[in-house]
């Protein structure tokens, strides 16, 4: 049964005329009682009761409109939903973030403007560490990942990325403690004889590494009072008396009474990267386009396929 032959036995029922019905389908009136025939031939029942002065729906005919109406709406909206996915309006979104993403201001407002201009959209978030996240957007699991990594991140061929943005890290820790009151900043140095409070992996990957290359440089090896795999643990640590950590400048937002958060002499920086296959489903890419529109300062494309990890 095809779809034109509903559409003609709905304008006919409709008009109860078949030279009305085709004037509004735009054809000749032989053709579309031939079609009606044929639709009724098919279905095996008279749809119509004809005489030269006037044209009724049949009891057959009469059950069949509403079904036949339906059947229509329905095909329209399946039409419309694909061409809204098409469109990257409509479908499934999978996006992974750092624990810092929401954060950010560029993320959050890409967030809340995608939720709002996208609102058939259904999206599913994920807080992933680095490696992980890279690993989800291999396989598909998620469309989009937002890491952070201090250098370009190390991803597998097919794989793009781009730098969202490159913020400072601040030194947290409770306000008496010495490097809170005193009046210069603190430097990496400074930090010889803290124990520290710091993620342990997989959340720490790539932060870890970078902060003991540059104790290294400083001259010392840090002292890692405890671990922590949340940030809610991270600063409760801190807050604690455990020992002073380091955040990005972002989540310095978070407002615990008894903490701090210094800048340090000498900048420290990291960068938040978007990540996803070099082939981004239409969702996906409207929402890249989304969080790019949301402030982003670096225009270059990175493709990652000469570093393969």
């Amino acid at each position: 049964m095809e779809l034109r032959h509903l559409r003609y036995f709905l304008f006919v029922a409709e008009e109860r005329h078949f030279g009305r019905a085709a004037v509004r389908l735009g054809i000749s009136q032989p053709p579309l009682s031939q079609q009606i025939r044929m639709l009724e031939q098919e279905l095996g029942a008279r749809l119509f009761d004809r005489t030269s002065r006037r044209v009724q729906l049949t009891e057959a005919g009469r059950l069949f409109l509403p079904e036949a109406r339906a059947t229509l709406e329905q095909s329209e909206r399946a039409a419309e939903i694909a061409r809204r996915a098409h469109r990257g309006e409509a479908g499934r979104l999978g996006l992974a973030f750092t624990v810092s993403g929401p954060f950010v201001p560029q993320v959050a407002r890409a967030l809340y403007s995608f939720r709002h201009s996208h609102p058939d959209v259904e999206l599913v978030l994920r807080e992933l560490s680095r490696d992980e996240q890279i690993e989800a957007v291999r396989t598909q699991e998620v469309d989009i990942g937002i890491v952070r990594d201090f250098e370009r991140p190390i991803l597998p061929e097919g794989m793009v990325c781009r730098c969202l943005l490159t913020e400072d890290l601040v030194l947290t820790l409770r306000s008496d403690h010495a490097l809170a009151r005193r009046t210069a900043d603190p430097d990496v140095a400074d930090l010889a004889q803290e124990p520290l409070v710091l993620y342990g992996a997989p959340n720490g990957a790539g932060f870890n590494e970078h902060f003991f290359a540059l104790c290294a440089e400083a001259g010392f090896v840090p002292q890692i009072a405890h671990e922590a795999q949340s940030l809610a643990t991270l600063l409760g640590l801190v807050a604690a008396g455990f020992g002073p950590t380091i955040i990005a400048r972002s989540m310095a937002r978070l407002h615990v009474d008894t903490l701090v958060n210094r800048p340090f002499a000498t900048p420290v920086t990291s960068s938040l990267w978007l990540i996803h296959n070099r082939v981004l489903s239409a969702v996906g890419d409207a929402f890249r386009q989304t969080i790019l529109e949301a402030d982003a300062p670096n225009p270059a494309y990175h493709l990652a396929a000469d570093r393969v990890r």
